[in-house]
C-alpha cells in the first residue's frame, strides 16, 4: 500500500514539485496545505504517514504547526523542507519534534532518500 503524504508549503510551485516527486515514486498525495493552520486541520482529517512541512508560512509557521501535530499524534512523521540559510529554524523544528529535513532547492533523489529514511524510523 502506498504511503500517504501531506504536503505543506505556501508556494504552489513547491507543492507541485513535491507532488510530482511523490507520485513518481508510488506515494499517494493525500492532501496539500498552504499554511500552518491548514496543515494542522488537514493532518487531523487525513492522518498521513508523512507530512512535508515548510517553515516560513502565513498565519502559523511550520514550527508551530509541527508542535501542534505532534501534540495531536506523537507518532507523526514530519520532514521539514526549508531554504538554505535557515539553519537556526531547522534546528528549532528538529527540537520541536520533526523527524528530518530537506534543504531547498532539492533534487528528487535527495527528497526520496530523506523520506524513506524518515518512514523507516516510524514505529
Amino acid at each position: 500500500m502506498a504511503s500517504k503524504v501531506l504536503i505543506v508549503d505556501d508556494a504552489v510551485f513547491m507543492r507541485n514539485t513535491l507532488k510530482e516527486i511523490f507520485t513518481g515514486n508510488d506515494f499517494e498525495v493525500a492532501g496539500e496545505a498552504s499554511n500552518g493552520v491548514e496543515a494542522v486541520e488537514k493532518f487531523k482529517d487525513l492522518k498521513p504517514d508523512l507530512t512535508t512541512m515548510d517553515i516560513v508560512m502565513p498565519f502559523k509557521n511550520g514550527i508551530q504547526a509541527t508542535r501542534e501535530i505532534l501534540a495531536e499524534d506523537p507518532e507523526a512523521t514530519i520532514v521539514i523542507c526549508s531554504a538554505l540559510g535557515q539553519e537556526s529554524l531547522v534546528t528549532e523544528a528538529i527540537e520541536a519534534g520533526a523527524t528530518d529535513f530537506i534543504v531547498k532547492p532539492f533534487r528528487a533523489e535527495n527528497v526520496m532518500q530523506v523520506v524513506k529514511k524518515a518512514l523507516a524510523t516510524r514505529k
